[in-house]
């Protein structure tokens, strides 16, 4: 009892891994995995080319692991920042002799080393992996062609950093994409994934969500604001088509997308909502009962999505500010044609995701003014994906990539 005491009071975000560990266990709900059962799972994810290790070398993995000896989080980031140490070495001393070599060096540090900041830089040693993180992507950034541009829009004091890529063959403005994070993923994570639409003439801008990587504010009920300024600062941008800018949000991000698609549905022209949580996904019973201890989630689903909020220390408190932001609550959603109007809209999901439900989706359908369309897959978990049939980068290439070129298009 002392222990469940400390975890409620302590302020200390490294804490809460193990407090809603000990939590869940003491409430008999769903357990987190064990860390031999995070290692052996994340190995398979790596071999199958699965969320997160998307890209990482299971060799790369089991050798980080082969230092990790307890679940401490500093321990944990010191063993992938060592790998990671290794390719970005290798890669600043090729640059010039090799650069396609070194690119690859770079792809692969910056994949190692943002496993070992996730899924949130909760400690000084996972802080460190993030800050390599950056320093692996922008250095891998400098190969891209056309260049990513990183811009800086002043917000509130403060300022949201932002990867802007556009086609540089176009003739006249394009389109544009808002690409925004997850609650893990990163706008380094969306940048890499967008750069399949520019061949197709259309560019984006990667942010971070509310409370995530170098976003400026928390999550609350009104922080689709940072968004709505991201969408002031394209339109102050002569190369982007004002009339054809879309937002593309994937789980915790399809929040934003769809709050977005309601309060600025007259400067958008499309809306991609991947597994978007909007009003089931935050009830009390759902966030106590299928949130803590998420085993579709590698692990700390919970613990990270408290770190997001601002004073969230309990999953009381996670179960509190999660409630707020139910867009049927805040009066924008509602069944049988009710809610207010929205932007044209993508809706993906899968119907056997278990941190997001189905009926959410659902709900989102049938809400608002106009059609709106959607790609579920029976046998889809969280954002659709379906191992080795329908995998996160073959939704993307096919149902999310012809949809945008389709809206996004100049013809009726």
């Amino acid at each position: 009892m002392e222990r469940i005491l400390q975890c409620l009071t302590t302020g200390i975000l490294s804490f809460l891994f193990s407090c809603v560990g000990l939590l869940v266990a003491n409430a008999g709900l769903a357990q987190e995995r064990t860390l031999d059962e995070i290692k052996a799972e994340a190995v398979r994810r790596a071999e199958n080319g699965m969320y997160p290790l998307i890209g990482l070398d299971p060799a790369d993995v089991k050798q980080a692991f082969a230092a990790i000896k307890t679940s401490d989080y500093d321990e944990w980031a010191a063993a992938f920042i060592t790998v990671g140490d290794r390719y970005m070495s290798e890669a600043q001393s090729l640059e010039r002799t090799d650069p396609a070599k070194a690119n690859a060096d770079y792809i692969r540090a910056w994949r190692i080393y943002s496993f070992g900041r996730w899924p949130v830089p909760a400690s000084p040693g996972k802080q460190r992996a993030y800050t390599k993180a950056l320093e692996a992507f922008l250095a891998h950034a400098k190969f891209m062609d056309p260049s990513l541009e990183v811009v800086r829009i002043p917000f509130e004091g403060s300022e949201i950093v932002g990867y802007l890529r556009l086609p540089k063959t176009a003739e006249g403005p394009v389109p544009v994409v808002v690409a925004i994070s997850g609650l893990d993923s990163r706008k380094e994570d969306l940048s890499e994934n967008f750069g399949a639409v520019i061949p197709h003439g259309i560019g984006f801008i990667g942010v971070d969500s509310p409370g995530t990587g170098q976003s400026p504010i928390r999550a609350s009920a009104t922080a689709d604001r940072e968004f709505s300024r991201v969408i002031d600062y394209l339109e102050t941008r002569p190369e982007v088509d004002k009339t054809r800018i879309a937002v593309d949000g994937q789980s915790f991000g399809a929040y934003w997308a769809t709050k977005l698609a309601i309060v600025e549905h007259a400067r958008l022209k499309a809306v991609v909502a991947q597994s978007p949580p909007v009003d089931a996904t935050f009830a009390h019973d759902f966030v106590i009962n299928k949130t803590l201890g998420n085993r579709e989630y590698l692990f700390g689903l919970a613990p990270a999505l408290m770190s997001i909020f601002e004073g969230v220390k309990s999953p009381e408190d996670l179960a509190t500010a999660l409630g707020r932001l139910s867009l049927v609550k805040q009066g924008l959603l509602g069944s049988a044609g009710a809610g207010k109007p929205t932007a044209p809209m993508l809706i993906i999901s899968g119907a056997l995701d278990t941190q997001v439900p189905i009926s959410d989706t659902y709900l989102l359908l049938s809400s608002g003014d106009v059609p709106k369309e959607a790609w579920i897959n029976p046998q889809g978990g969280h954002l659709g994906r379906q191992a080795k049939v329908w995998p996160d980068p073959v939704i993307f290439r096919e149902v999310i990539i012809p949809w945008l070129e389709r809206r996004l298009s100049n013809g009726p």
